[in-house]
This record gives C-alpha cells, structure tokens and sequence, in this order.
C-alpha cells in the first residue's frame, strides 16, 4: 500500500472513543445508517468527529475568557515570533503552539516553498470565482454552519466581508513560504483557528443545538470546508477551463494537508489525499452526516453571489447585471441543478452559451501556453506578482488580531 492510500485508508482507522460514548446528533444522520453504507470504524470516526471541536485553540481561548489576560498578549506574540520567543507563557499557549510549529514529516523545504506553485497557473480572479461561486456555496449548504452564522448575527451582513476575508487568507498561505512559522500565511491561518474557536464558545453561550447538530465547527464541519477549499474550488476551476495536471494536484492537495494541521484538523479526515477521487470518497462520508439543505442556506448562497458580483465588476469592470447572470450559471455548473434548483440559483441559457464558448477558448490557450515553458512560467511569476500586489494594496486586508477573533 502507498503512502497516499495508507492516508486515504486513515478514515477506518483509529476511532478514538468507543461507539457507546457517542451521543450522535439528531440532525447529522444515524450510525446505522454509516454502518450500512461506510463500516462501522468510519462511523465511529464520523461519530466522534461530530462531538469533537479543536481542544488546542479552545483551551486558548478559554484562558482569555477566564481570568488569565497573559494568554492574549502571548498567543499574539506568540503566533509572529515563535514559541521560544515567549517568556514563561501559559501551558494552553505553550500546547497550541507546540502543535502548530512541530511540522509533520511530510512538509519539506520543497513542499513550503514551490509547493503552491500551481495556484499560480491561473490570475487571481479565477480563485475568487471559484472561492465564492463555488467553495462558500458549498459551504453555506451545511445547516450547522448556517446554524452557526445565525447565531452571530452574520448570516447575511457579514457575506461580502466573509468573501473578502477567506480570499484573502487563501491567497496569503499559498505565497511561496507563507506557511512557515511566523510568516504571513501561518499568522493567518492560526488567527482563522482562534477565530473558529472564539465562534466556538460564543454560539455555545447564546443556546447552539449541539444535541442537533454536534459540537459547533466540528471536526466534520472543518474538514468539510476543507473539501470546499479543496475539490470544490479545484474542480470549479476546471470547468471554468483551468485545470491542473496530476501531479499539479497532487501539490495543492500536500499543501492544504499542512494547512488542515495548522487549522487544528484532525490528520485521519484529511492527510494522503492527493487525488480528487480520494478527496470524493472521504467526503462522501462527511457529506452523509451532514444533514440536508435549509433555508438559510439559499440566503447565504444569494447573499453570497450578490457580493461578488460587485467584486467581479471592480476587478474586471464586468458590468453587475451581466456578471450576475454569469455567476449564477457558473454556480449550477460547479453544483449540478439539482442543487442549484435548491439554493433558488437562476438559470439563464444565454449566459451559459457564452459561457460555454468563453470556456472552449479558455482550454485551448492554456493547453498551447503549456507547451511553451518559458511562457508557461512568465504567467506563473506574472500571476503571483498580480497577487502579491492586491494583498500589499489591501494592507494583508486588515486582518485581526488574534486579541480581537478572541474578544
């Protein structure tokens, strides 16, 4: 057995808790039904997945909250500067921070330096097409996750800023490096975790249905979203035309693995994925405990095309009603009709003529681009440089804090 199917395999593998300490959720689907359809060692995976949030970064943020200020100023520090930075720091910090800079044995110099090379193949506004019109809609369809914005009061408001925040997260840990302990990409990343875990307690304080829906942002919902950032979005920019090779794939997928351990994911759901077909079994289990479509879900998915529909125009002065009508025929492209129908996405044959067409082209300059590698690698350098230019103009855009995802 290889490495990637020993990874793949990690999903019937080493449940932690027996199945009798499972108080299984009433919305998240049965354990016999997983039974029936996965075996019983990937039910109890999914079992304990679903009570299961991220101890490390809620013992931090439990801290903050509980009479131990010195936690907020050394989890800031810490997180730029490094654990041996910090003088006599609390053991919570002390344990996140182990956890996050003891890197796993796959992420070598080459995987932390060229390993995101592939997300450079295609510009910036392509990431943003399949970020919002795809991953986030994905997303948005878990009714925990809906669950969770309707408890901060951000189910809709907050839409536009969501987008801009992932985008801008997901660009910052794929720079060349990014993800090394203290640079730009792993202070991201490990404020996104402070911040699910701050979300973490504060719905639990205003009433979450954890007997419906599990703990909140769970493991299964992390490692959801991590599909969503995963095959999701991959599979949106190859209809959109951009497709990658195998190998290119493969990369992206090593690099959302290290990703998914500084996010405090359990290793078993995510690592030795390489493929998209690997990535679909495992999510076919996620998804059979994630629970069907609500309501919310449709406003999050309009709330969200709405938004980037004004951003598509800022970034490639589309104007809104046409950019409209294209991401919506994008959006039941990515998730098949069935679904779109479902979330009230509209249809429009005219657009996804024009889309077709635009798309037909698309492929066929970026297979000629590629037999040309100086020119394949002049848009690589052109595409990140194009990158690195929106996140310097947006001022790494403003991200807090870890003192403010903790408040």
């Amino acid at each position: 057995m290889t490495d990637t199917d020993q990874g793949a395999a990690s999903m019937s593998t080493r449940p932690e808790r027996g199945t009798s300490e499972i108080a299984w959720p009433r919305s998240r689907g049965t354990r016999s039904s997983l039974i029936a359809q996965f075996g019983s060692e990937r039910a109890d995976l999914a079992g304990w997945a679903l009570t299961s949030g991220d101890p490390l970064a809620d013992a931090v943020v439990a801290d903050v909250h509980d009479g131990h200020p010195e936690a907020r100023q050394a989890v800031q520090l810490g997180i730029r500067n490094g654990l041996e930075s910090l003088d006599d720091p609390p053991d919570s910090v002390v344990a996140l921070l182990s956890h996050t800079e003891r890197l796993p044995a796959y992420a070598d110099d080459h995987l932390l330096d060229h390993g995101s090379a592939p997300f450079f193949t295609m510009p910036p506004p392509v990431h943003l097409i399949s970020l919002s019109a795809g991953a986030l809609i994905r997303v948005y369809e878990s009714p925990s996750i809906a669950a969770v914005l309707t408890s901060t009061g951000r189910l809709v408001d907050g839409a536009e800023r969501r987008i801009r925040e992932t985008g801008t997260w997901v660009a910052t840990a794929m720079l060349p490096g990014s993800l090394r302990v203290g640079q730009p990409g792993y202070v991201a990343t490990l404020q996104v975790r402070l911040l699910h875990a701050n979300m973490r307690r504060l719905v639990r304080s205003r009433g979450f249905d954890e007997s419906a829906y599990g703990t909140p942002i769970n493991q299964v919902d992390l490692a959801r979203t991590w599909m969503d950032f995963t095959i999701t979005s991959l599979r949106a920019e190859e209809l959109m035309g951009f497709g990658l090779t195998t190998s290119e794939t493969a990369s992206l997928y090593r690099c959302w693995w290290l990703l998914g351990h500084q996010l405090g994911i359990d290793a078993r759901l995510i690592e030795g994925i390489s493929s998209h077909e690997q990535a679909r079994r495992v999510d076919e289990l996620l998804q059979a405990v994630t629970g069907p479509l609500v309501a919310d879900s449709a406003t999050l998915a309009a709330a969200t095309l709405g938004s980037i529909a004004g951003q598509l125009h800022e970034v490639l002065n589309v104007p809104e009603p046409i950019g409209s009508r294209a991401l919506s025929a994008l959006a039941r492209r990515f998730h098949g009709d069935a679904i779109a129908d479902e979330l009230g996405i509209a249809s429009s044959g005219v657009a996804d003529a024009v889309i077709a067409r635009a798309i037909s082209v698309i492929r066929s300059r970026r297979v000629k681009a590629r037999q040309d590698s100086v020119r394949w690698q002049h848009n690589q350098d052109k595409n990140l440089a194009e990158l690195r230019a929106q996140l310097a103009e947006a001022e790494q855009a403003q991200y807090q804090t870890p003192g403010q995802l903790i408040h």
